[in-house]
């Protein structure tokens, strides 16, 4: 067990050697190899390339640079991703081959490897990672420590201000004092319904009991979603002492982590971590010296997406099948094992540390009126940088999109962004100057969420955008309300005649009826939010189901039962790209000729359309 004049002494001497990492004109001789253990990275052999870089800098006796595993950078786009410190320098898309070239150019000879800098949005290389326009607008607060710090040495956290926080809630704060401070902040809950966290911590203080319980909700569930993740894999110290703070606050001694298994380098990291603060006695008895005791465990998820909702989560802790609980009561008089528990997601869990260090007024100058701090984002789908962000709440979703995001690859235009996942809205090009906070979305339709953030072109189908997420819904539907069992199955049903050319006028406003009739009347968040894509679809892209269901068209050529795919002659180069790339040979035409279609032949894959460089098929 270490005393905090130990973990002070750990905290001091360790911040002086990682000074490189934060400081570009740290005065040090020795060099930081940073390479992304991400689960993206590790996907693309970043495990190879840290393997190449260690044994190098072994084989070549290069005592003055270490090679340092560490979380995601956030570009996921251009990974794998090394960066090396002080200077900053920022590689992508290596490769383990590459390992050898950037030792010897610029570890031994002190140049850079030109042709592994990143590409910015105007196809300029930059070198340095805070010159990128990913970076710019971005403030890395629940993300502070991803792509900084070895996840897996409790040193390094501690260096950069780790269990500090945990250690003046405990010998300098009363229990009221942190819920003040918490309130005081502004923090809402990042797990998408946006409740203030302090008054949840408040709430479950206040409940008389002699057990109570911590959990963490890191079920992350909705397509696309990476927040949470890749804070557990590149920070898990971050929710650990926020756990262990909250559980002195509401008065529990003891913290679950729910956390799905299809999670493995998550689950790895954390357990490491438990285990590392276990032995340093930053969980167990009498921690800091003083009477309180926390610790905590892992419970694993078999990847139901209903088990998001809070009181499901509990019920398969509980060992039970993950469905929800009518509420009242709620979690906070009556959660697991029927006592009173607190439950948080990752991303709020790893703004809690940063607030008691820095203020409460601190945090709430960031943001909105309403939507105090930062928000993360998995951003994906037709955008050129596919990545995590963390944004203050109310940058606009033009500057993710074409400023962080870097725009629409090919030439597209943007149609719509999908917040929220299954569980909520698109909002088209008109909206895209909206402010990104709970209550803007909210009045156009859509909402928070937990962070999921995927941007669509103009390819893009909405009738089968629809349809994808009520796919989605209804096999995840725990099954035990009838609106959400049966309904979502009717609502796919009509969404599927739709896409097979079979829609009729009078669906429209049955699917609509029906959504609405959901809507109100499903046990839990799952079922009541399951309807919101297609309303939010039919809002704005209602002509795109008149076009299903009375003209038989579908405009993106998605829907094969109503795509007709034809090439512009006026368009057409007779490049002949589309002839080589059509998988069944359905395009004819010879050498410097304008191709055409055979409409028999074609399977209406959409091939052509992606392989043309002129957009002339459509």
């Amino acid at each position: 067990m270490k005393t905090i004049q130990e973990i002070d002494k750990i905290r001091e001497s360790k911040r002086q050697e990682l000074d490189l990492r934060k400081n570009t004109k740290a005065d040090t001789r020795e060099k930081h190899i940073l390479v992304c253990q991400g689960t993206g990275c590790t996907s693309s052999k970043s495990p190879k390339i840290l393997e190449n870089f260690k044994n190098l800098v072994k084989e070549k006796h290069l005592d003055n640079v270490r090679v340092i595993k560490t979380g995601c950078f956030g570009l996921c786009a251009k990974g794998p991703i090394v960066i090396i410190r002080p200077e900053d320098t920022f590689y992508a898309m290596v490769t383990p081959e590459d390992c050898e070239e950037i030792i010897e150019k610029h570890i031994i000879q002190g140049e850079i490897v030109e042709r592994l800098l990143c590409k910015d949005i105007d196809g300029k290389k930059v070198q340095k990672l805070d010159d990128l326009t990913f970076y710019k607008k971005q403030k890395r607060i629940a993300l502070k420590n991803c792509g900084v710090i070895n996840p897996e040495e409790i040193d390094e956290y501690i260096a950069f201000d780790g269990y500090k926080a945990l250690e003046k809630v405990l010998t300098q704060m009363s229990q009221d004092e942190v819920i003040s401070e918490i309130q005081e902040s502004g923090l809402r809950g990042r797990g998408g319904a946006g409740f203030p966290t302090g008054k949840k911590w408040a709430l479950t203080k206040a409940v008389e009991g002699k057990q109570k319980y911590v959990v963490c909700n890191a079920d992350e569930g909705d397509p696309g979603a990476f927040m949470d993740r890749s804070i557990l894999e590149g920070d898990p110290h971050s929710v650990l002492e926020a756990m262990t703070i909250a559980g002195y606050t509401i008065g529990a001694d003891k913290g679950y982590i729910y956390v799905r298994a299809e999670y493995p380098i998550a689950v790895h990291r954390l357990q490491i971590a438990i285990d590392q603060a276990r032995e340093y006695g930053l969980l167990g008895k009498n921690i800091f010296g003083t009477d309180f005791s926390f610790d905590i465990e892992i419970r694993l998820g078999a990847g139901a997406f209903v088990c998001g909702e809070e009181t499901a989560l509990l019920e398969s802790i509980e060992g039970k099948r993950g469905q929800p609980r009518l509420k009242p009561p709620y979690p906070a008089n009556a959660g697991l094992w029927g006592k009173p528990t607190l439950i948080n997601n990752v991303e709020t869990y790893a703004n809690i540390t940063k607030i008691i260090l820095n203020g409460a007024k601190w945090y709430s100058s960031i943001g909105t009126e309403g939507s105090k701090g930062t928000k993360v984002f998995a951003l994906g789908g037709n955008v050129n940088n596919v990545g995590l962000v963390e944004v203050p709440m109310g940058t606009t979703l033009r500057e993710i999109v074409f400023d962080i995001g870097g725009g629409i690859p090919n030439g597209r235009e943007f149609k719509a962004a999908q917040t929220g996942g299954p569980s909520g809205g698109c909002i088209p090009a008109k909206h895209l100057d909206t402010p990104i906070d709970y209550e803007s979305l909210k009045e156009i339709g859509s909402m928070m969420g937990s962070g999921g953030l995927i941007i669509m072109d103009d390819t893009k189908c909405m009738v089968s955008l629809a349809k994808f997420y009520l796919q989605f819904t209804v096999s995840e539907s725990c099954g035990k309300c009838t609106p959400c069992r049966i309904g979502t199955k009717r609502m796919l049903e009509i969404l599927e005649k739709m896409c097979d050319g079979k829609g009729e006028k009078e669906d429209i406003e049955n699917l609509e009826n029906l959504a609405l009739s959901i809507q109100k009347s499903s046990v839990c968040g799952l079922g009541q939010s399951a309807p919101n894509p297609v309303l939010s679809t039919l809002k704005y892209f209602r002509d795109e189901f008149e076009e299903h269901c009375i003209d038989k068209v579908c405009r993106a050529k998605e829907c094969k039962a109503l795509a007709k795919i034809q090439i512009d002659e006026e368009k057409c180069k007779s490049c002949g790209l589309c002839q080589k790339n059509c998988p069944v040979g359905a395009i004819e035409g010879e050498a410097r000729e304008k191709r055409k279609i055979n409409q028999d032949k074609c399977i209406k894959c959409g091939t052509c359309i992606k392989a043309c460089p002129f957009h002339a098929i459509g």
